[in-house]
């Protein structure tokens, strides 16, 4: 648990009242974008912010629900939507598997997802945030999907309801151009939800939210259906890696800003325990936000203490104010989401489009399309499959090569003098494979290839000085290779085995396949026993004719 302490009082408190009033109209905006309603933003928000400012390892973070955080959840609450209790088993099975991450001390690793898969599914995630804000904007209640949305957009736009395109409108114009000097002490979001339900008074036709409930929420217990197990631990593998992905990012912003450094498995076991909390209260998942964080950083907040806080002010908030968000027109939220819909797409990547290396680009186009006509769970998915095949790629086309089969000494650079004029005397009959870096599956074919290629000798010397390690699939080719050169009547010799090389092979049982006394530790060593190996052989010969 982070240690709370009033070292920073005045500022904490004044950050997490910030950040609460930042945190009030999104987290409103976020539950009815879920499908959950506004109260489960609202639980999220709380349940999140409460616990990961307790238990986790960011001091100055804010969480709660966030823009591709609510698009996932979205996804399972319209997949399981006769079935609530079994979406919120699901936010609670997130929460538990971030929980394992930290524990497992995986945190370190998830920042590892390549940035092109990263950058498409958050433009995927903004793209889906606009398309799906269109229809309440003019007037007509949320759509479905994405798909549904296509579909029926083109009718509605043409016959908008006027009042809430109005309301709509100046919410979103609030959020775009609200000036800064206002903005800094009132967070535009609020003051367009505020303006659009005074609006909304005299402009009636417009659609409102309507009454909310308030209080304690009533405890959501877990359910499981054996038949849809594999989909909800999918669904929940999905959010948890974008939970703690969204999560640290934002935690290195933290650090950025307030120059210190965050607990990257600490922080995965407090954002697991908030997102555990929140299902259990049905509130929807949450991360990191960096809005919200940048905000209570701004105004002060430095320590766990202004997460508490603003949690507390949420609850507080819902507690009391029920009755007048009752009155915010779905309008305005929908000119709230838009406005973080266009912040979240990645216009960094998306400005360098021309630029990029034409497997980058593909990749985030196959992500972003998959996230905005498939779902996210699949564009995920396929986007990391296609990035660790596309790395894979590239890092074996590096070994394959540096693979070289040396029969020529003249074009052996790496040679010294001595093992050249060794070298030379073998009269070409014999090859060195000389490998080196890390040696993985990818590169595992071509050796075969690169030395059917060269052709017929009488002694095979396999070079591993330059190699640190080895895996499974190289070594399987390694010893494919001694059993075929030693089935033709060759001699194989091997050099240069480092201990992490050795202990595989020996592991492996590939180094069965090959004498102890042909294994030498210089290159020298091994030339020259391949030099009177091939002496030895042109004696027999010799006396085999007399």
């Amino acid at each position: 648990m982070n240690r709370l302490n009033l070292s920073n009082l005045r500022g904490d408190f004044f950050g997490g009242l910030t950040a609460a009033v930042v945190a009030l109209p999104l987290a409103i905006a976020f539950g009815v974008a879920s499908g959950a309603g506004p109260v489960a933003g609202l639980y999220g928000a709380i349940c999140v912010g409460f616990f990961a400012a307790l238990f986790g390892g960011t001091p100055s973070q804010i969480s709660g629900p966030t823009g591709p955080m609510t698009i996932v959840a979205a996804t399972v609450f319209t997949q399981f939507g006769e079935r609530p209790a079994m979406a919120f088993t699901v936010v609670m099975l997130a929460g538990a598997m971030q929980i394992l991450f930290g524990y497992l001390k995986i945190g370190r690793y998830i920042n590892l997802m390549p940035y092109p898969v990263v950058s498409g599914f958050m433009t995927g995630i903004g793209c889906i945030l606009i398309i799906m804000q269109i229809e309440p904007l003019v007037g007509y209640a949320s759509p479905q999907s994405v798909v549904n949305a296509l579909t029926v957009l083109p009718a509605q736009v043409l016959n908008p309801n006027l009042h809430a395109l109005i309301i709509g409108l100046i919410a979103f114009a609030i959020c775009t151009r609200l000036p800064k000097r206002i903005g800094r002490v009132i967070p535009p979001p609020l003051v367009a939800l505020v303006v659009g339900s005074l609006l909304a008074l005299s402009l009636t036709d417009a659609p409102v939210l309507g009454s909310i409930p308030s209080g304690l929420p009533s405890p959501r217990l877990p359910q499981f259906d054996f038949a849809d197990l594999n989909r909800m631990l999918v669904a929940a593998a999905v959010l948890a890696a974008l939970g703690s992905i969204d999560s640290l990012l934002t935690s290195l912003v933290a650090d950025n800003v307030t120059r210190t450094f965050h607990d990257s498995d600490r922080e995965l076991v407090g954002q697991g325990i908030g997102n555990l909390v929140a299902g259990l209260a049905g509130g929807i998942p949450g991360a990191g936000a960096t809005i919200r964080t940048l905000t209570n950083v701004n105004a002060g907040g430095r320590t766990p203490l202004s997460g508490v806080i603003h949690a507390v002010a949420l609850f507080a908030i819902v507690l009391g104010l029920g009755p007048a968000v009752a009155y915010v027109p779905h309008a305005a939220l929908a000119g709230v989401l838009l406005k973080v819909g266009i912040d979240v797409i990645d216009w960094r990547f998306l400005r360098r489009i021309h630029r990029l290396p034409r497997v980058d680009l593909v990749l985030m186009l196959v992500v972003l399309v998959l996230s905005v006509f498939v779902d996210v769970v699949t564009a995920v998915a396929v986007g990391v499959v296609l990035a660790s095949l596309t790395f894979v790629k590239r890092t074996a086309d590096i070994q394959i090569e540096s693979i070289r089969a040396i029969a020529d000494p003249e074009h052996a650079r790496l040679f010294t003098p001595e093992e050249s004029t060794l070298f030379r005397r073998c009269g070409g009959r014999a090859l060195v494979l000389h490998l080196s870096g890390l040696i993985s599956f990818g590169a595992a074919i071509e050796m075969t290839r690169k030395i059917s290629a060269v052709g017929q000798h009488d002694v095979l010397i396999i070079d591993l000085v330059d190699v640190p390690e080895i895996d499974g699939s190289a070594a399987l080719a390694l010893e494919e290779i001694i059993q075929r050169a030693e089935a033709s009547g060759q001699r194989v010799f091997m050099v240069g085995l480092s201990l992490p090389v050795a202990r595989l092979l020996g592991r492996i049982g590939v180094l069965d396949v090959i004498k102890e006394t042909s294994r030498f530790h210089t290159r020298a060593e091994a030339i020259a026993a391949a030099l009177d190996a091939l002496g030895a052989t042109e004696r027999g010969g010799n006396a085999d004719m007399a």
